[in-house]
């Protein structure tokens, strides 16, 4: 098994992210570039020559693998061996987003261990933690999107903290964090699935500011995205 190592400075840039909550604006309204991922597809490896800049405060994360295959993500580009920059945000948030969620492939069999236990401890429907899952990340445990939002449910270093979530990267902590989070915000709402999914997308504050489903695009498209895919993963188990 591949052993994940992260090196001192990728820790301190995650340690100096700004602890914020995930709270929505009108600035976080404006489309955001999509990485159009699917169960059979891994992110493109761009050759160094043509690497397209890293967006502005956005994280640049570098994947490679050193020779005795251990594999290293990095903010700092690999030398003299190939790597990925990867680049990500909330998978289903873009309102023009070209992906037909009715038909794209799904996930339904990653990380199927983690995801029932943390569905059968928080009283979830495993259906949903898969939806949320692929509505965020898109299954990739490495996710890091430019407000700093990590792993597969893409918790806030601040969520992450609060949850008990120490290493946001690790598929298990993050995912089981994730759903205690989500089941949370269930109960707070009283199972209320779209004000749920707009506390987990725009932040609580927002869905108390504005009596309700916030009126951001971004917000709307990932509620009505993540309605689609839990039906669809419901009906796939």
């Amino acid at each position: 098994m591949q052993q994940t190592v992260v090196t001192l400075c990728w820790l301190c840039l995650l340690l100096s992210a700004p602890l914020v909550a995930r709270e929505q604006t009108a600035a976080e309204n404006e489309p955001k570039r999509q990485l159009k991922l699917s169960p059979n597809q891994q992110p493109l490896t761009v050759p160094k020559a043509v690497q397209a800049p890293a967006p502005a405060n956005s994280i640049a994360v570098f994947k490679s693998n050193q020779a005795d295959g251990t594999t290293l993500f990095s903010d700092r580009k690999p030398v003299n061996r190939p790597y990925q920059q990867l680049h990500f945000d909330c998978f289903a948030c873009n309102p023009n987003s070209a992906i037909n969620w009715y038909k794209t492939p799904l996930f339904v069999r990653s990380y199927n261990r983690i995801i029932d236990r943390a569905a059968s401890e928080q009283q979830l429907d495993a259906a949903l933690i898969r939806a949320v899952i692929h509505a965020e990340s898109a299954f990739q445990a490495a996710a890091l999107s430019k407000r700093g939002a990590m792993g597969l449910m893409q918790l806030m270093p601040d969520t992450a903290a609060m949850l008990g979530v120490r290493d946001p990267l690790s598929p298990e902590q993050n995912i089981k964090g994730g759903s205690a989070y989500l089941a949370s915000l269930l109960k707070q709402y009283n199972g209320d699935l779209s004000l749920t999914l707009a506390a987990y997308n725009a932040g609580p504050g927002n869905v108390r500011r504005h009596k309700g489903v916030p009126p951001f695009a971004e917000t709307q498209a990932y509620i009505k995205r993540v309605l689609i895919l839990h039906k669809r993963y419901q009906q796939a188990a």
